[in-house]
C-alpha cells in the first residue's frame, strides 16, 4: 500500500483510502473532522465497535442500514431496545450480526443517557482525552499507531462508566474519526482542513 495516492481527480490522499468511492468520500469529508455532538459521537463509537475485526469499508457500506436498524443512533430510542430488538437485529442481514456488538450498542445508549441525566456530555468526556502534547505529523502509513496513551485512558474511563466494546484500539480509531487526532499524512491535501 502506498503512503500517498493521487486519484483520477488529481487529489493527493492518504494511501489507505485506495480507490473505493465510499472510502474516498469518508476520507475527504469526515475522517479527522471535529465532531462535538453526543448523538454523532455515540454513532461513531458504535460503528467503530462494530468494525472491530472487520474492514472499515464493510461498515461504511452498511452504514445507512445501521442507521435504520438503530433509529439513527438516537441514544434515547436505542436505550429502549429489548430482547425482541436484539433478535430482530440478529436476523437483519443488512448489518453486522454480532450479539455482543448489538448488545453493547444498546448498553452504550443507556450509559450515554445516564451521563446526560447527570448533566454530563459524552462529547465533553471524549474531548477531555484529546491529546494536549504536540502531535508528530505522520509522514507514512507506518507512522500511524493503533493506540495511544490517550485512547487507553479514554477506553479505561468509558469502561469504568459501564460502556462496552470500547477498547483502546477502537477508541483510537474513534478519536481519529472524530477529529481528536489528525492522522492525515503530511502530504495529504486534506490534512490542513482537519487541522
Amino acid at each position: 500500500m502506498n503512503n500517498l495516492i493521487k486519484s483520477d481527480d488529481k487529489k493527493v490522499r492518504c494511501g489507505w483510502v485506495g480507490t473505493d468511492p465510499d472510502n474516498i468520500h469518508y476520507h475527504d469529508t469526515e475522517w479527522g473532522r471535529k465532531v462535538t455532538y453526543d448523538k454523532a459521537i455515540f454513532e461513531k463509537i458504535c460503528l467503530e465497535g462494530f468494525q472491530s475485526g472487520l474492514s472499515w469499508i464493510t461498515i461504511l457500506r452498511k452504514r445507512e442500514a445501521f442507521r435504520k436498524a438503530f433509529k439513527q443512533f438516537d441514544p434515547a430510542k436505542v436505550a429502549k431496545f429489548g430482547e425482541s430488538d436484539v433478535k430482530r437485529l440478529l436476523a437483519d442481514a443488512s448489518i453486522v450480526r454480532h450479539r455482543g456488538k448489538i448488545e453493547a450498542t444498546i448498553n452504550n445508549a443507556r450509559k450515554t443517557l445516564e451521563m446526560q441525566k447527570n448533566k454530563e456530555s459524552l462529547s465533553e468526556l471524549v474531548w477531555s482525552f484529546a491529546p494536549t502534547r504536540k502531535q508528530r505529523i505522520p509522514t507514512k502509513l507506518a507512522d500511524l499507531k493503533s493506540e495511544t496513551p490517550e485512547s487507553v485512558a479514554l477506553s479505561k474511563e468509558l469502561r469504568r462508566r459501564g460502556f462496552n466494546f470500547v477498547g483502546p484500539t477502537t477508541m483510537h480509531a474513534a478519536m481519529q474519526s472524530l477529529g481528536l487526532i489528525n492522522d492525515h499524512l503530511s502530504g495529504c491535501q486534506f490534512r490542513r482542513e482537519c487541522g
